[in-house]
C-alpha cells in the first residue's frame, strides 16, 4: 500500500527517532512510505493562541502539499491530526479551500488507528521486557476517539507488562500553548501524573503523542526517576 507520512514539528526537529521508526514500522508492514516535500507545520500552535488567520497560509500550504496523490497520510501525532481534521471549519469563508481541507482530512490516519483499522494487524511481532505505563493524550484519545488501538497493539509485544495507574486518562498539562500560558498550573497537572506513574515503578513510559512525552518525560527526568520514556513507533519496532 502506498502512503504519504505527515512527521510534524516535533517528530523533524526534536524527535527524529519517532518519526524514524514510524516510516521503518510503516514499511516493515508492507507499505510504500512517500514523504510530501512540501509539507510544514500544521498550525497548531499558532490555531491554539487564537491566531486563526496567521495560519491560514500555512494551511493551504499543507493542504496543497497533501494533496499530490490520493493516498492515505499518517501522522505518529494525534495533536497534529485533529488540528488538519477541523482545517475546513477555519476556512469555512472559502468554501474551496474548506472543501480541499475535508478532503484531506478524509485520508489523514493517527499512525496506530491505521494500523489496526486500515491494515488490519495488531501484532507486529516487536518485543521489549519489562513493565511498563501507557499515556493515552487528550487528543489521540477525546479529540480524535483512539483508545483501544494502542492498547491492542501493546498488548502484543512480547516481554511487555502493561500496568494500570491512577488516573491514567488525566490530563499531563502539556496542551501546547497552555504548558506556557498557565506555566503554574501544568506544572503541578504534570507533577501529579508523574506521582501517579511512579506509585506503580513502570521501566518505561510509553505514548503515542511526543509532545506529552516530552513533558512528563522532563519531569519524571527533574525528579531523578530512571524511567525510559519510548513513543509507540518505537516499542514497535524493538525487537
Amino acid at each position: 500500500m502506498n502512503v504519504n507520512f505527515f512527521v510534524t514539528c516535533i517528530g523533524d526537529a526534536f524527535k527524529s527517532r519517532m518519526a524514524q521508526n514510524s516510516v521503518l514500522l510503516l514499511e516493515q508492514l508492507g507499505c510504500n512510505v512517500h514523504f510530501p516535500e512540501k509539507q510544514g507545520c500544521c498550525g497548531q500552535p499558532a490555531i491554539n493562541s487564537g491566531y486563526v488567520r496567521d495560519a491560514i497560509p500555512g494551511m493551504k500550504n499543507l493542504i496543497s502539499s497533501l494533496e499530490e496523490n490520493d493516498w492515505p497520510v499518517v501522522s505518529p501525532a494525534g495533536s497534529c491530526t485533529y488540528t488538519i481534521k477541523n482545517y475546513a471549519r477555519y476556512l469555512s469563508e472559502e468554501p474551496e479551500w474548506a472543501a480541499r481541507a475535508e478532503k484531506v482530512a478524509e485520508r489523514l490516519h493517527d499512525l496506530t488507528s491505521f494500523i489496526v483499522n486500515h491494515l488490519g494487524i495488531t501484532d507486529v511481532g516487536a518485543r521489549l521486557n519489562g513493565r511498563a505505563v501507557y499515556h493515552p493524550s487528550c487528543s489521540l484519545s477525546r479529540k480524535l476517539g483512539v483508545t483501544r488501538e494502542p492498547l491492542l497493539l501493546l498488548e502484543n509485544v512480547r516481554g511487555l507488562e502493561l500496568l494500570p495507574f491512577h488516573a491514567q486518562e488525566t490530563c499531563c498539562g502539556f496542551g501546547g500553548t497552555f504548558s506556557v500560558k498557565m506555566a503554574e498550573i501544568s506544572g503541578e497537572m504534570v507533577k501529579e501524573k508523574v506521582g501517579h506513574i511512579m506509585d506503580v515503578k513502570p521501566d518505561f513510559l510509553i505514548g503515542a503523542d511526543a509532545s506529552c512525552l516530552l513533558n512528563i518525560g522532563g519531569r519524571l527526568s527533574r525528579e531523578g526517576h530512571p524511567v525510559k520514556v519510548m513513543h509507540i513507533a518505537e516499542v514497535l519496532m524493538h525487537r
